[in-house]
């Protein structure tokens, strides 16, 4: 046998099918390959809460003012963004970047700012919108973004976290628009806006308009874009003011003297009219301290009026009358106050004078006056409640006395009342006791009767057993002839009969047959023979 292998020429059958077998595998096999490039080189996976930025690599250059593309005709940053999922994406036309989304964490909120699109004009920073609320402008973009994940373009948008504000109870928040068109019927460009109705306070804006709204917000957290609006909190909380702290606020009297007045001033902010109090009185360097007016509140409308006052009304007020009418000077000093504050939006509470002193000189008599004068009154008071002590004695003693008559009275009736429980139990156990001892008696009646009636049964049993026996007697008496003694000494022999049935005859002399000789007859025989009973 030959070792060569036999391998048929390429022009035979077999030859053509060994060629045509390869040349399939390696079309499988490249065909797998360029299957597997594809599917890795080209796959783009956007995981979870995440985006693709595509990036296109040929088309037209972006002009010069834009810096993404504007549409997919140019290369560069593409305007479309793909969400979570799997894409093929031939990466010699595009390159891409798969970035988390942005997230607003819980209790802020964001404000987006357009990167691309049209420079507004001057004196705008709030982007314009379209229809579909798409920015067409660069600027701040209106409205906020809440807590959440959002898919937002970093080459478009740029997002900026901002806490939320939070109006306090007691507090109201005033708005102040910073965009929108400027009050008086013209925009920023100087263009004529429609007609506004005429603002009843000059210093407040419209509504929509640029400037300090006069319509206020109550107590609660407010979502708004800072840069569209600005909320100031004005405490309308009442306040006090110690007038103590204002060293004068002294005044000279009708005569001349100079007296010190000291007290407090309780006042608020009307809720209804923070806004017009706010834009009066707030002052540039309160924004620092969150637009804390109390002082200039004070400083501007208290304190003024009230020095006002003080100054006018006590001059007409002799010294030596400050001790009597003070009442009445804080009754005149709340009026005015009242009168001067609330149309400047402040509404005071209360007024509380503590002491108005005059000088020494003229204090010391009127004190002794006053001093005596509050002593009759006292004496007078002392008069009066001795007075009422001594019938509140009299109603006291006349109570006492009828509670202790009241109480003797429910005594008394207590007493009658057991007296007469006590007598009626007495009574029925006395009836009780009758009726028992009445039983009795019938009872020992009854059985007095029955004791009787044996008595006599047993006396009639004993007497006819007597006559029955004496019958026997007799008849048997009458066998011996009527001799008793007879009869006697027979039933006595027949007794003892049946002990002494044999008597030795030495015993004939003997003592106890003496007993024998009183019924023995002269010839020691009886008579007549006893019959048998």
């Amino acid at each position: 046998m030959s070792d060569n292998i036999f391998l048929p020429d390429e022009h035979s059958p077999g030859r053509r099918s060994f060629s045509f077998g390869a040349s399939a595998i390696g079309a499988v096999v490249v065909i797998a390959v360029m299957s597997w490039f594809i599917y890795s080189q080209f796959r783009i996976d956007v995981p979870e809460n995440h985006v693709a930025i595509l990036i296109a690599k040929t088309g037209k250059d972006i002009p010069n003012n834009e810096e993404v593309a504007p549409t997919e005709e140019y290369r560069g940053v593409q305007r479309e963004m793909l969400p979570e999922g799997r894409y093929f994406r031939n990466p010699y036309l595009f390159d891409w970047k798969v970035i988390p989304k942005v997230e607003i964490e819980q209790g802020k909120m964001g404000v987006l700012v357009s990167l691309a699109g049209d420079d507004l004009p001057y004196g705008e920073f709030v982007a314009k919108v379209d229809e579909n609320g798409d920015p067409t402008t660069k600027g701040i973009v209106p409205g906020v973004l809440r807590s959440g994940r959002y898919a937002v373009h970093p080459y478009l948008f740029e997002v900026q976290a901002y806490d939320p504000t939070t109006i306090p109870a007691g507090f109201q928040g005033v708005v102040t628009n910073l965009a929108g068109p400027l009050p008086g019927g013209k925009n920023i460009e100087g263009e004529e806006a429609d007609a506004k109705q005429l603002r009843k306070n000059p210093l407040l804006s419209d509504k929509g308009d640029r400037g300090v709204q006069g319509e206020t917000l109550d107590s609660q957290t407010v979502w708004v874009n800072p840069f569209e609006k600005r909320i100031d909190l004005i405490d309308c909380k009442s306040r006090r003011f110690d007038l103590a702290a204002q060293k004068n606020m002294g005044f000279p009297s009708k005569d001349g003297f100079w007296i010190d007045l000291k007290g407090s001033i309780e006042f608020k902010v009307m809720p209804d009219r923070a806004a017009e109090v706010f834009v009066n009185y707030n002052d540039v360097t309160n924004d620092a301290q969150k637009s804390v007016i109390d002082e200039e509140i004070i400083r501007k409308v208290i304190l003024p009026n009230a020095r006002s006052f003080c100054r006018l009304q006590g001059s007409n007020i002799r010294g030596v009358d400050f001790i009597t009418t003070r009442e009445k000077f804080q009754d005149d000093f709340l009026t005015a106050m009242r009168e001067a504050c609330e149309p400047q939006g402040i509404e005071i509470l209360n007024i509380n004078i503590s002491s108005i002193k005059p000088p020494e000189k003229i204090m010391e008599p009127l004190q002794d006056r006053e001093v005596a004068k509050q002593q009759e009154l006292q004496y007078q008071d002392q008069i009066i409640q001795q007075e009422s002590e001594k019938d509140l004695a009299i109603e006291q003693g006349l109570v006492k006395q009828k509670q202790e008559l009241i109480k003797a009275q429910q005594e008394v009736i207590k007493l009658t009342t057991d007296a007469r429980r006590k007598q009626e139990v007495a009574v029925t156990k006395a009836n009780e006791r009758q009726e028992v001892a009445n039983l009795n008696l019938q009872a020992a009646k009854d059985q007095a009767a029955a004791i009787l009636a044996r008595g006599n049964a047993d006396a009639k049993v004993v007497q006819f057993e007597n006559e029955a026996a004496a019958a026997g007697w007799k008849e048997s008496v009458a066998a011996f002839n009527g001799d008793g003694a007879a009869y006697a000494r027979y039933v006595l022999y027949q007794k003892m009969a049946t002990a002494y049935r044999k008597i030795m005859v030495n015993t004939a002399d003997s003592p106890i047959m003496k007993i024998f000789d009183s019924f023995a007859t002269d010839n020691g025989k009886p008579a007549v023979e006893p019959a048998n009973p």
